[in-house]
């Protein structure tokens, strides 16, 4: 049975401009100057430069002129039904031949190897092999897929019969090309490939090859002793030959970098602290961020429409209505960048504020414990906003560069009852594992107990994760001849 009845909802929606201002507050300033470029391109009542001012004397003059070279004609038609402005002209007719301009740039690591497969004297056929296997190289360098499913990959995708034995042998050419190691299918056959490319008439990397053919499981553990007594060699020879393994590359495809990956951009800092003899204020860094005003000829366009009221037809209503929606989307823009730096000063002197001892040396041992909502408590803001503020964002400091996210850390309890930094119990223990006898490497349990030691109620398993964070390895793994 179908019934009517009303419905009373409380549902709350974030509008168009709070949404902005979200998304303009979690991006960094590289970022945010290529936000407001491309705001500037769009929205064409958003000019560069600093807001206008009115008690300027010659006002008249520069509004006159602006108006000359910007005239209300060239948005309005005769008898075009066409909407009377255009974003973009198309000059070009379909005959015309429209070029992209080229732009340099390296080549990648598999652009490399493929280069180097067109000096090879081989087949179409083994080619067309050789191109395959080269696909599925990753960027490391290995051949991570096996090759008895390459052979059925051929046949079934490409209907390209072949032999394990023909891909093995297409395999040993790319094996051949630069760098050394590359087409490798594990981390001992790459090792082994790159020794046996130098010279063999080196006792070290003969001795070297054997390790790593005979015993690279005891290699890869640092069973030394096993090795020594296996092979009846000297503590000093096993060094020597260990020595000419570690000038291997383990990742020979990270020789190449790839010209389009952004990742190793420099870090441009948000924010830029000064230290006056203990006094520290904070700035924005603000050289990726323009003055930004609203178009006064967009103005007084909209404003001449509007007195227009006798005979206003459909394209003025229409110019009207975009008119008016580029300056409203240019002021909230502006606001919406104006509110972002606020925003942001007001959360870094907070987090300044926290942590003031620790901003005047850089001390890590003086860094407090602190939370998202210690700032969100001292701001007024939403721990959401806070989080979206430290997220990717950085400090240009005296003693480094630093991540926002850096300075907040748990808390831990020492014995007499007082609350510290995890950031200061990870520099305890890398200074530990630093000053350590790297033949006898201190376990979890000995870094364990030199915390508790110095007063830190720590358990093993919570110094593993903070080794881990600190991308340190097990003792075993950092024991040294």
């Amino acid at each position: 049975m179908l019934k009517q009845r009303l419905q009373q909802k409380l549902l709350q929606k974030l509008s168009p401009q709070q949404i902005q201002m979200i998304k303009l507050l979690e991006i960094p300033t590289m970022q945010l100057h290529q936000r407001i470029k491309k705001e500037l391109e769009e929205n064409p009542a958003l000019e560069e430069g600093a807001e206008y001012d009115s008690d300027q004397a010659d006002e008249g003059i520069n509004e006159e002129k602006e108006l000359e070279e910007f005239s209300l004609e060239d948005y309005l038609a005769d008898q075009d039904d066409t909407p009377a402005y255009k974003l973009r002209a198309n000059n070009y007719s379909k005959d015309d031949e429209r070029k992209e301009i080229p732009f340099s740039m390296g080549s990648t690591f598999h652009e490399s190897l493929l280069t180097q497969l067109g000096l090879r004297v081989l087949s179409d056929f083994e080619k067309k092999l050789a191109e395959y296997i080269i696909g599925n190289i990753d960027d490391d360098g290995y051949l991570r897929r096996d090759l008895d499913a390459i052979v059925d990959d051929l046949a079934f995708a490409l209907n390209m019969e072949t032999s394990l034995e023909q891909l093995k042998k297409v395999l040993e050419v790319i094996q051949d090309f630069d760098p050394p190691g590359v087409g490798a299918t594990n981390l001992q056959e790459c090792l082994l490939i790159q020794i046996r490319k130098r010279d063999q008439e080196n006792e070290s990397l003969i001795l070297a090859e054997k390790i790593l053919d005979e015993f690279f499981t005891e290699f890869t553990r640092k069973h030394y002793d096993k090795i020594i007594a296996k092979l009846n060699i000297t503590e000093e020879e096993l060094k020597a030959a260990l020595d000419e393994i570690l000038r291997l590359n383990p990742k020979p495809g990270g020789t190449y970098s790839d010209p389009r990956d952004q990742s190793n951009r420099p870090i441009i800092p948000d924010f830029i602290l000064d230290n006056q003899d203990g006094n520290l204020e904070v700035s924005l860094y603000e050289r990726n961020v323009p003055d930004l005003k609203v178009s006064r000829t967009y103005a007084e366009m909209l404003d001449s429409l509007a007195r227009k009221k006798a005979k206003r037809n459909r394209q003025d209503k229409e110019t009207i209505t975009f008119v008016r929606q580029k300056l409203d989307s240019a002021r909230w823009f502006i606001d919406a960048i104006r509110q972002r730096q606020t925003t942001l000063l007001i959360t870094m002197e907070a987090i300044l504020e926290y942590q003031h001892e620790y901003f005047l040396d850089g001390d890590e041992k003086k860094l407090k414990p602190m939370i998202l909502k210690d700032i969100a408590d001292i701001t007024g803001l939403d721990i959401s906003t806070i989080s979206r503020v430290a997220n990717s964002k950085y400090i240009q400091t005296d003693f480094g560069i630093l991540s926002l996210k850096s300075f907040f850390s748990e808390a831990m309890q020492t014995t007499s009852g007082e609350e510290v930094s995890a950031r200061e119990v990870k520099s305890i223990l890398e200074e530990a594992i630093s000053g350590e006898d790297k033949k006898k490497p201190l376990t979890d349990e000995r870094l364990t107990k030199i915390l508790q030691e110095k007063g830190y109620q720590i358990a093993r398993r919570t110094v593993a994760k903070y080794r881990e964070q600190l991308d340190i390895p097990v003792a075993r793994l950092r024991k040294e001849l």
